[in-house]
């Protein structure tokens, strides 16, 4: 199956370019990482006035942000009663309302910085993959209208064809209030808002590490990268998938997943109109899922955890032929269809797979996304650059336990990830 091994959204953007020279020697915030995370945090704070210096290792969007299927949704990864039996009704309402407050802050940057990203409010479409996971849908539909006033639509069956051209699935589940967007042009904009804002973006800097130290009587970190050191008096780390030794406690309560997208050659209108025919984020129920969507140029973008290991040029070309013939599966009419591009990112999973954000050992951090980053990571990356200027900041996730690995049978390198991925397949067999 020969095809572009590259990323499509970025043969859509021209990536703005960061910082000259060498990192000041003192800031008051320095933020390790240059994507979703890194970039609202460092544009909230640079326009509260504090000097701040994002560092990342590669250029500005490099990661996971540019390489997502653009898809900003509402909810987590995990169900509304899996969340309120966890942690609490109260808590899941906080949850649950800082994930569709997400979404509303990502159209407001977007609105308030004129970022050019094809930003629209489609809603998603979650399909049943068997007839017990459109069961499921009535009962979480009930419990979001009922606690969190929320609706969501139910799609019986024989409703389908009006929102997916393909007859495969058992029903669906429609929220109206997700969106999509294309990541790489909405990374750009957080990158020059951010610097328009006053923050400097040093790329190609390496943080090698991290440890408390003293200055002119103040206390603070000495961050030592692969361009110098740095003394800053808070640190905010944004990795996600990309979290390095830098930072070893939350390496190893991350969990790199890699997730493998393919897009076709452009379609005829027609035939993108009957693939999606209210152009939809589309996701389906499995664990082991698949997710789909239509670019603004009408291609058809197709992607999931095809391989769990993180990106290379081998993984991801099995991954394109696993995922071609899973695009198949769906939607048959594609079968003579060209793909045109094939890449990888890697996604950050807790243990719980939950988000989390808050401060270890001194250090602020925000990841755990799981799939759900584009509006997550934005809104989070805000909220914490909140309480580290001084303002009260919303973090939902405050005060919830981060579990690392049982019996603590993990460094960062995830050697499990094939027993966890031949597990996944095993649920979504027998589930």
């Amino acid at each position: 199956m020969p095809c572009n091994a590259a990323n499509y959204w970025l043969d859509t953007v021209t990536l703005p370019t960061g910082t000259e020279g060498q990192p000041a020697e003192h800031v008051d915030v320095a933020i390790v990482g240059a994507g979703f995370t890194g970039l609202s945090a460092a544009r909230t704070l640079a326009r509260r006035g504090a000097q701040v210096a994002v560092l990342e290792a590669h250029t500005i969007g490099w990661g996971a942000s540019s390489r997502n299927g653009g898809m900003v949704l509402t909810g987590l990864k995990l169900g509304v009663e899996t969340l309120a039996a966890r942690y609490g009704m109260e808590a899941a309402r906080r949850m649950y309302g800082a994930s569709l407050a997400s979404i509303d802050l990502v159209e407001q940057i977007i609105r308030d910085e004129k970022i050019e990203c094809d930003f629209s409010r489609c809603g998603h479409l979650e399909v049943a993959c068997k007839r017990a996971h459109f069961d499921a849908y009535a009962r979480s539909a009930e419990v979001i209208a009922r606690e969190f006033n929320h609706h969501l639509e139910i799609i019986p069956k024989n409703q389908l064809p009006a929102e997916i051209g393909s007859s495969v699935h058992f029903g669906g589940i429609v929220d109206a209030l997700s969106a999509g967007l294309n990541p790489a042009r909405y990374v750009a904009g957080l990158g020059r808002a951010a610097l328009k804002a006053g923050a400097c973006i040093y790329e190609n800097t390496r943080v090698e590490s991290i440890g408390r130290a003293a200055q002119n009587g103040g206390t603070g970190f000495q961050i030592n990268t692969s361009r110098g050191r740095i003394f800053a008096e808070n640190v905010f780390v944004g990795t996600s998938g990309y979290t390095s030794n830098a930072t070893p406690a939350l390496r190893k309560k991350i969990i790199p997943i890699g997730s493998f997208i393919i897009a076709t050659e452009p379609l005829p209108r027609a035939l993108a109109h009957e693939l999606s025919p209210r152009n939809r984020m589309i996701y389906d129920s499995k664990h082991y899922l698949h997710y789909f969507r239509l670019t603004p140029d009408q291609r058809l973008l197709f992607g999931g955890r095809a391989a769990f290991f993180p990106e290379t040029k081998d993984t991801i070309r099995r991954s394109a032929e696993i995922l071609r013939r899973g695009m198949i599966e769906v939607y048959p009419q594609l079968r003579e269809t060209k793909i045109a591009y094939a890449w990888g990112g890697t996604l950050d999973f807790c243990f719980d797979t939950m988000p989390h954000a808050g401060k270890m050992e001194g250090v602020c951090y925000a990841l755990g996304y799981a799939g759900h980053g584009v509006a997550m990571a934005t809104y989070l990356g805000s909220q914490i650059a909140e309480q580290i200027g001084g303002g009260a900041g919303d973090n939902p996730y405050a005060g919830i336990a981060f579990p690392g690995a049982p019996l603590g049978l993990y460094n960062g390198r995830p050697w499990f990830l094939p027993l966890a991925g031949a597990y996944y397949k095993v649920l979504d067999w027998i589930g």
